[in-house]
């Protein structure tokens, strides 16, 4: 065996692809019995009996060969030890509930109730809810914003140093790097900031699992010094929907506790595809490395270079080169918008649908697409012809006969007009305008101490989002994708929050748990 091969091991997978060659009889759960419940399906069924038999015959529980998530101490402990090898952590676990359960352990670990923790504001609502499960506090840190784009960053370097000093208490402090959108900033100068002050630095990086293997990505937040990271392995690395991992490094955060808090918010029967999916995508980035990635990288810039040189097509792609604040944009994420105004990056998403092309979200500017490491040259081609056919069809037939190096004097106002509500709607309900030292009390929150309990019934109203400002919140409003908040639960509501979820209902938003999911009223605390 060549040194090659010896580098494709997934112990995981081996192990219970050996014992399911024996042809065992189940009298154990899952109740399909490795896909034979489906013989049951007449001829006319045969289809689905073909697509999921495979899948199931993977499909088993804890038995004395398969070892235990929640007690590993054979083949999946062996999966994470590797894993966390080529991660560069000291310790990595299986998560089969995403990155939410990742955020939740990380912050159930670290956070006894009413103990406080700084939280960069544009979280994932899985941070939200964990605050919730622990009776944590938070004081929220809003972002830095690329003004030109709206994009956010992580909050400033200044801003984490105030508040850490304003809040000597803090148990940790929790970011999200990369964004949605694929913009990042390097956590180095964060991490050594935080651990100066003696504090935990925790990341959400779940857009981020192929960072680092690849001379093209960013650092990875271990390699930045965090003590903890999630990274959704699903997302960008071939590993099933909700295959997740969580590392560690250092002696700093507390092992045991992680580990007793993933007992607790994971599956005691945990699915073995999404685990074994898990070790498949680590022995994949074992056996290729940076090669990975190649087609993916080499296909998103033919792409970014035909939509900069086409000079009829009205698209543009975020450049992270650009900017002063965002440092780098994900190569394999493509964040892309309609320079003449015409569409809402809600509308791309439908037209681009409507054309057979599936984007990752939308929002009332831009559409993110996710290129991936494997995109095919076909993809890529029908993703062009879609964007030139929605040019022609919905945007000059529209009147608008603008091209990048000759607009007329009607597109020029049209499009500023729309860069600037594009800056106005995503700033978000931020109150901060500027990155002024003075107006720091607006970029750090008060604490907020948040609950699992919820607000009683009786003590809620519906009132129209035109005359919510001044309101207490009894609803967190999160639209989804991606699934940041834009309000929370006993928050006031500013004017501007009020402003933007009006905008956000007239695109057409979708947000999770909304009592109007309309969004033309929002729940609020009565007034005694």
């Amino acid at each position: 065996m060549t040194d090659k091969d010896m580098r494709w091991h997934a112990p995981l997978y081996e192990r219970i692809d050996e014992w399911r060659r024996t042809k065992p009889s189940s009298f154990h759960v899952p109740g399909h019995k490795h896909g034979e419940m489906l013989e049951l399906l007449d001829d006319v069924d045969h289809s689905v009996a073909e697509t999921f038999r495979a899948l199931m015959t993977m499909d088993v529980t804890e038995l004395s060969v398969t070892d235990d998530l929640h007690d590993p101490t054979d083949a999946i402990a062996e999966a994470q030890r590797l894993a966390a090898q080529c991660y560069g952590a000291d310790e990595t676990f299986f998560l089969v509930g995403g990155s939410t359960a990742g955020n939740l352990a990380m912050l159930l670990a670290c956070c006894n109730p009413g103990e406080l923790i700084i939280v960069q504001r544009n979280a994932h609502k899985s941070v939200i809810n964990g605050l919730a499960l622990a009776g944590a506090q938070a004081v929220f840190l809003s972002p830095q914003r690329e003004l030109q784009t709206g994009l956010d960053g992580v909050p400033s370097l200044f801003d984490v140093e105030e508040a850490l000093k304003r809040y000597p208490q803090a148990r940790a402090v929790m970011l999200t790097n990369p964004s949605y959108y694929g913009a990042y900033i390097d956590l180095t100068p964060y991490s050594a900031l935080i651990h100066e002050h003696g504090k935990l630095l925790l990341v959400d990086e779940a857009h981020g699992a192929h960072y680092g293997h690849h001379p093209d990505f960013p650092r990875s937040a271990i390699q930045a010094g965090a003590d903890a990271v999630v990274q959704s392995t699903h997302k960008t690395l071939p590993a099933l929907t909700m295959g997740a991992m969580l590392h560690l490094q250092g002696d700093k955060i507390n092992r045991e506790a992680i580990r007793h808090s993933l007992t607790m918010i994971q599956s005691s029967s945990p699915s073995y595809p999404i685990m074994i999916s898990l070790d498949i995508a680590r022995a994949m980035l074992d056996r290729l490395g940076a090669s990975m990635f190649e087609q993916g990288i080499r296909r998103a810039d033919s792409f970014r270079r035909w939509v900069a040189s086409n000079e009829k097509l009205p698209f543009e792609v975020i450049d992270g080169s650009k900017h002063r604040i965002i440092e780098r944009m994900d190569p394999l994420r493509i964040v892309l918008r309609d320079t003449t105004g015409c569409l809402s990056g809600y509308e791309l998403q439908r037209q681009l649908e409507h054309r057979g092309c599936w984007v990752e979200m939308a929002d009332p500017v831009y559409v993110v697409l996710l290129i991936g490491a494997a995109v095919s040259e076909r993809d890529i081609g029908r993703l062009q012809e879609a964007l030139s056919e929605i040019a022609r069809k919905c945007i000059f037939n529209e009147g608008i006969h603008a091209s990048k190096d000759h607009d007329s004097s009607y597109n020029n106002a049209r499009s500023d007009a729309y860069i600037n509500e594009a800056i106005d709607l995503l700033s978000k309900h931020h109150e901060m305008e500027s990155l002024a030292m003075e107006d720091q009390l607006e970029r750090i929150s008060e604490p907020i101490l948040f609950s699992r309990s919820g607000v009683d019934g009786d003590s809620i109203e519906q009132v129209s989002v035109a005359v919510a400002a001044g309101r207490i919140a009894a609803e967190a409003v999160i639209p989804y994708p991606p699934g940041i908040p834009i309000l929370y639960m006993g928050e006031r509501i500013s004017a501007k929050a009020a402003a933007y979820i009006a905008k956000l209902a007239g695109y057409g938003a979708r947000c999770q748990g909304a009592m109007d999911p309309t969004m033309k009223t929002i729940a609020v605390i009565r007034r005694s």
